[in-house]
């Protein structure tokens, strides 16, 4: 069946601008064109929306979409395999927080009972599914699995105080970090401060400490952009400064 832009908006709950910006950007172009000029979709373009919204609902930008599904290598029935797979995994940490809701609603009501480890599981396993798609893959191919798996472990089994003491230390860093930075001294003491500060925050969800690792990670806050906007977000030069302050204190405090 062929559908107008008009029903195919309509038939996928999308609006008519963003096919066609989708079209534009060429990640969705309609099967033809009418000889009136109107744009017709048929069964592929059907089934390539269907996975760009999958891809969407995961949270992925449209240029990657794009370059997952002109890849050659694409294959319709895996990515509807990992789509179920994530989407599965979304569903068990949804219901895992509306679980924790509703303990909540009945702790305050006198009916139920909540340890602190309990208050704090769903969020938890949010921040452990965030830091595998942010970085999973790249420290992987980095470090291998052992160092991951068990920043995973380590972050599941924080207590509360635990990752309250880790959020104050990150703050602090950013603190401590833009002071040493307006010094323009990596080798000094705020900026090896920094770097001391630094190293007890990662204790704190990395349990297999290394001054390789360490080092590895102050590269990775330059040549990620992630981490590098995060850093400079502070002020423009902070990811390279940072950087440089944590090879020189790796060199400095030798294990």
């Amino acid at each position: 069946m062929e559908y107008s832009i008009n029903k195919f908006s309509k038939l996928a709950g999308i609006s008519t601008r963003t096919l066609r910006y989708y079209d534009q950007i060429g990640l969705l172009c309609p099967d033809r064109v009418s000889s009136n000029g109107y744009r017709i979709y048929g069964k592929n373009e059907i089934d390539t929306l269907q996975q760009i919204l999958f891809y969407r609902e995961l949270g992925m930008e449209l240029e990657e979409i794009k370059k997952i599904l002109l890849s050659e290598k694409f294959d319709s029935n895996a990515a509807l395999e990992a789509h179920l797979s994530a989407l599965l995994q979304k569903q068990a940490r949804l219901s895992e927080v509306i679980n924790n809701v509703r303990k909540t609603i009945l702790t305050k009501k006198g009916k139920f009972t909540m340890n602190d480890h309990e208050k704090f599981e769903g969020f938890k396993q949010k921040m452990i599914e965030e830091n595998e798609k942010n970085h999973g893959e790249e420290i992987r191919k980095k470090y291998g699995d052992e160092p991951m798996n068990a920043a995973n472990a380590k972050l599941k089994g924080l207590t509360e105080a635990q990752y309250t003491e880790a959020e104050c230390l990150r703050k602090e860093i950013d603190k401590v970090l833009l002071d040493a930075f307006h010094e323009s001294d990596p080798g000094g003491e705020k900026a090896q401060k920094v770097c001391d500060l630094h190293k007890k925050w990662l204790c704190h969800y990395y349990p297999m400490y290394s001054n390789e690792y360490h080092k590895g990670l102050g590269e990775m806050y330059v040549s990620d952009e992630r981490f590098k906007a995060y850093y400079d977000g502070i002020s423009p030069g902070c990811a390279e400064f940072l950087r440089d302050a944590i090879n020189i204190y790796c060199e400095t405090n030798q294990e």
